[in-house]
């Protein structure tokens, strides 16, 4: 499974909006690098995460490599949102992508690939790390309560994309 994270989405998920200077900024991104590839090792698979560098990139795009993590930033005047889309079209269906972005998760499932949201992710990601045993793994659906009412029924049957989705985060 590969997995394609929008950086500065994930970045700031779970925390208050607010700018982070350049320095602030940096120390953020090592530390999200820390988080995923503590991820990677509890959850092994490949991973590449995007972060912006539209603004105030360099000329080209930049491929590198730390703690077996793919890292890109794009190429100034290149939004990451294009170099996901990319990725998504040369992968295929069976990448999934971890965005908040709407625009972006309705490309990527119209591709066939699926989209998990950065809050998703980072709760699965702080549990993985931390070791705490995942939801289904005691039997119970994420975001059921347990002990809730059990649904039956066609009118009670999750959609396509629903099932997708927590198939993806079963992976995850």
């Amino acid at each position: 499974m590969l997995l394609i994270i929008d950086g500065y989405n994930l970045l700031h998920a779970g925390r208050s909006p607010g700018a982070l200077r350049a320095d602030d900024l940096q120390r953020e991104r090592d530390r999200l690098i820390d988080q995923v590839s503590s991820y990677r090792q509890s959850r092994p698979c490949e991973i590449t995460v995007i972060f912006d560098g539209w603004k105030e990139g360099e000329v080209t795009e930049r491929k590198e490599r730390r703690k077996g993590i793919d890292l890109v930033f794009s190429k100034l005047g290149e939004k990451a949102d294009e170099v996901i889309k990319r990725l998504v079209r040369e992968k295929g269906a069976g990448v999934v992508v971890v965005t908040s972005d709407r625009e972006i998760a309705g490309f990527v499932e119209k591709r066939g690939a699926t989209a998990v949201s950065s809050e998703q992710f980072h709760e699965r990601m702080r549990m993985a790390v931390t070791r705490s045993p995942y939801p289904e793994e005691k039997g119970i659906e994420p975001g059921v309560e347990e002990g809730g009412p059990l649904k039956k029924g066609s009118s009670r049957r999750l959609s396509k994309k629903e099932k997708k989705l927590r198939a993806a985060l079963r992976k995850l």
